[in-house]
Order: C-alpha cells, then structure tokens, then sequence
C-alpha cells in the first residue's frame, strides 16, 4: 500500500515523477532503508510484504562475477547485452507467492538443463532478469528464440488466460503444424 500511495503522489511536489519499465512504474525504494529488525517484525506481523532484488548491486555484482551479461537470440541472429536495471528492483518473492515467474523459470530452465528456451517474443524483455539472476547464481545460460505470438483474426494474441484457441483446437478446424508455425512468423522452408 505504501508503494502505490507513493506512485499516486508522485505527481505532486515534493514528489518525484516515477520512473517507467517494461512493466509499469518502478519500485520507488519505499522500503529500502529498513532496518533488519524492521524487516523481521513486519515479515513476522504476517502482513504483506515483497522480496525484491536491489537491482543496482545485484548488476554490479553479476558483471563482476560473470562478465558482461549478454544472451543469443537465435531468431535475430545476434548477441543481445542484457539491461535488466531497465526493470527496477523485481520482485523474487511475495508473502502469497512464495516465488516469481522469473525466479522460478531461471532454475527451471537450468534443473532442467535445458539449452533453448523458446517462447513468445512478448518475454524478451524477460530475459534481461533471467541473465542477471544466472549470472547471480552461477547457472548456465541458455540460448534463446523469441518467436511471433500466434494471433487471431483480429490481431489479437492468443492466450490461455483468455480461454483462447489451443493448437489442438486448431488442429481439429484443419490447420497443419506448418500453418500453426506460419501463425507464428516461423518460416517453415
């Protein structure tokens, strides 16, 4: 609740304009001056709380204990230099989620030894925290290929949450696996 009363505020003196990130506004620092003792008191109260990565040392440490932190995006061809700070101070943890989506697939991917993580090109910017929390914890990078998001007629991308087409609804209307990969911006020659 702080953190949104100090995003509402922002706009008004003495406040400071928040800064925007791929995923909305960036955590203001609100809490990063507690004290441990405040820290454990307010975990041990059971109210809400995130953990967040402080991004300015998480970078400086990563870069150095692994060197820049680039990535190979396999569909552009090319080495991408991670920036993850782009995203602010993420949250690795909350009260009712006991780990974030980033967190969780980084140690997936690499429990998993897996060597090509392909998804929608709407995780790309995902990826600049991946690479920064392998670099972290010392874990393989992957490479990676952002494919095209599978859309309907209207442009609109397709997406479980939104009880949209599943492949094999696509399948049963007559569509081949080329077509499917086609929907995808994938070029199946």
């Amino acid at each position: 609740k702080d953190i949104q009363a100090e995003i509402a505020q922002s706009g008004q003196a003495p406040h400071v304009s928040p800064t925007i990130g791929p995923d909305g506004h960036l955590y203001p620092g609100t809490c990063r001056t507690l004290t441990t003792d405040d820290r454990q008191r307010r975990t041990a109260s059971g109210d809400p709380y995130a953990l967040r990565l402080d991004m300015a040392k998480a970078c400086d440490f990563a870069v150095d204990r692994a060197g820049a932190l680039i990535w190979t995006d396999q569909k552009q061809h090319k080495t991408i230099p991670a920036t993850p700070e782009i995203f602010g101070d993420v949250i690795l943890a909350r009260k009712d989620t006991p780990t974030s989506y980033h967190l969780a697939c980084t140690l997936d991917d690499h429990l998993q030894g897996v060597t090509l993580v392909t998804r929608g090109e709407d995780l790309f910017p995902a990826t600049h925290i991946h690479r920064l929390l392998q670099a972290l914890l010392g874990l393989d990078t992957p490479a990676y290929y952002h494919h095209g998001l599978i859309t309907d007629q209207t442009g609109e991308r397709l997406a479980k949450r939104d009880q949209a087409q599943t492949i094999r609804s696509l399948r049963e209307t007559g569509l081949s696996p080329a077509d499917v990969k086609k929907m995808a911006g994938i070029n199946t020659a």
